[in-house]
């Protein structure tokens, strides 16, 4: 179990690493283009077409904004804008002399017109493609990418690390996307961004720029598709769960079956039997011997004819075996036991796991001390809902060690066929075991 439960662990990680790294070549994808373009296709990657707007074209010095953006400033005192991509794809420095090509903007009045084009730079041809083609765009391509892959994998792993408690599974699922969340608002400070003021890459929050709607947009992207990623992987999770569960609950059952059909035979209760059988045959009672046969006979009947204990029967039948069990004790402890029974009527009708009250009644006649100076009695009753066993404490002197497989087996076949708990209660001077009972459809209906 240890070695597949490092099995899955591992496949968990490398599926996140996977997730983490096709993440950030998504969000990285404009790197990535720019990275496979042969240096023909750059060239007029980034020229600005527009077939209806005017061109212009001029030369001019240029003038970098704190923000980013410029201004190419010419002989006749124009203006001409220049984005902050055009100026971060092509490397100019502020008061750079551009000779450049401009189209008008005519999506807002007055507003200036805007470099489609850069000719020359500084009186010297300008080659998009060797612009491109350096260290330093390779080198920010890369730290990108490994911000973000590392960025990726570290809440992955945070949203995906094993649960060991199903119950509180999306409680714990949204307490992770709320870490995760707290962690990408403050990571996002930490964005390599690419400043053209200081000609070098920095960290986001070392800008004049706090709010960089691509990084937001990254961001945000990245974040969703990780919580996208986990709430599947979750559902997934606690549909294997469930599966795995009620595997569980079926060997239980099964195990429980045959620890019932092993007790069902147990041959010291069988050899007892006999023995008070041949008690009462000597001392010539046989009108007791008779009943005690037939009562015996009743009993190992309605064993057999329930064997399969997954299923549900009255409590009148099970309490008409109950009666017969006891009978038996009382014939080999001659009436030093009692068994104080009393069901009332609108309950004998609801469904209970057959053989319930074996184990019980069992139970309290094993771990306590039966003798004539101390008479033991056993209450069997229905309250609000319940079947209820209950005994004094009369210790033995030589306490058997019980290991509460019985108790636990019983429970098992509660959960399994009515999805509920036995309870158990225990004190010093008083045991009670609490057994729920179902109504029937029939009893539903009649009380409707």
């Amino acid at each position: 179990m240890k070695f597949l439960r490092n099995i899955s662990r591992s496949s968990i990680f490398t599926s996140c690493v996977l997730i983490a790294m096709v993440i950030s070549l998504v969000v990285n994808f404009n790197y990535l283009i720019l990275l496979i373009l042969d240096k023909a296709e750059y060239s007029n990657y980034w020229v600005r077409h527009s077939d209806n707007a005017q061109t212009i074209e001029d030369e001019g010095r240029l003038s970098v904004n704190v923000d980013g953006y410029g201004y190419i400033v010419t002989e006749k005192g124009d203006s001409i804008y220049i984005d902050r991509g055009t100026l971060r794809r092509t490397m100019v420095k502020d008061g750079d002399l551009i000779h450049f090509k401009a189209i008008e903007q005519t999506r807002y009045k007055n507003s200036h017109p805007i470099v489609s084009q850069i000719i020359e730079l500084n009186s010297e041809p300008f080659d998009y493609s060797q612009v491109y083609n350096t260290t330093q765009r390779q080198r920010e391509a890369l730290l990108q990418v490994a911000f973000y892959f590392f960025v990726s994998l570290l809440l992955l792993v945070i949203m995906n690390l094993p649960i060991s408690d199903s119950n509180k599974l999306w409680s714990i699922y949204i307490r992770r996307a709320t870490i995760c969340i707290v962690i990408s608002i403050a990571l996002y400070y930490l964005a390599p961004v690419y400043s053209h003021y200081k000609e070098e890459v920095i960290m986001l929050w070392q800008g004049s720029r706090l709010l960089d709607f691509v990084v937001i947009f990254k961001v945000v992207f990245m974040l969703t598709v990780i919580l996208l990623y986990s709430y599947i992987y979750m559902l997934i999770h606690q549909r294997q769960q469930i599966v795995l569960e009620n595997e569980q609950l079926k060997n239980e059952n099964l195990t429980t079956r045959y620890n019932m059909s092993v007790s069902q035979v147990n041959p010291h209760f069988f050899f007892n039997s006999l023995n008070s059988l041949s008690m009462l045959i000597r001392e010539q009672e046989t009108a007791r011997a008779l009943e005690y046969i037939n009562q015996l006979s009743y009993t190992f009947r309605y064993i057999t004819q329930n064997s399969n204990n997954s299923e549900l029967v009255k409590l009148s039948n099970e309490m008409d075996f109950a009666e017969a069990y006891c009978y038996l004790f009382r014939i080999r402890y001659a009436d030093k036991i009692f068994f104080d029974i009393n069901i009332e009527e609108k309950y004998k009708d609801w469904l209970l796991p057959a053989l319930s009250l074996q184990p019980l009644i069992g139970n309290t006649v094993k771990h306590n001390s039966i003798s004539s100076k101390k008479p033991f009695h056993v209450n069997i009753y229905t309250e609000n809902g319940y079947l209820i066993v209950a005994n004094k404490r009369q210790p033995l002197l030589e306490p058997q060690i019980s290991t509460g497989t019985g108790l636990s087996n019983l429970n098992s076949r509660f959960q399994l066929i009515l999805d509920r708990n036995i309870e158990i209660i225990e004190n010093s001077e008083e045991f009670i075991v609490k057994l729920p009972l179902v109504q029937s459809n029939n009893t539903a209906n009649n009380n409707e």
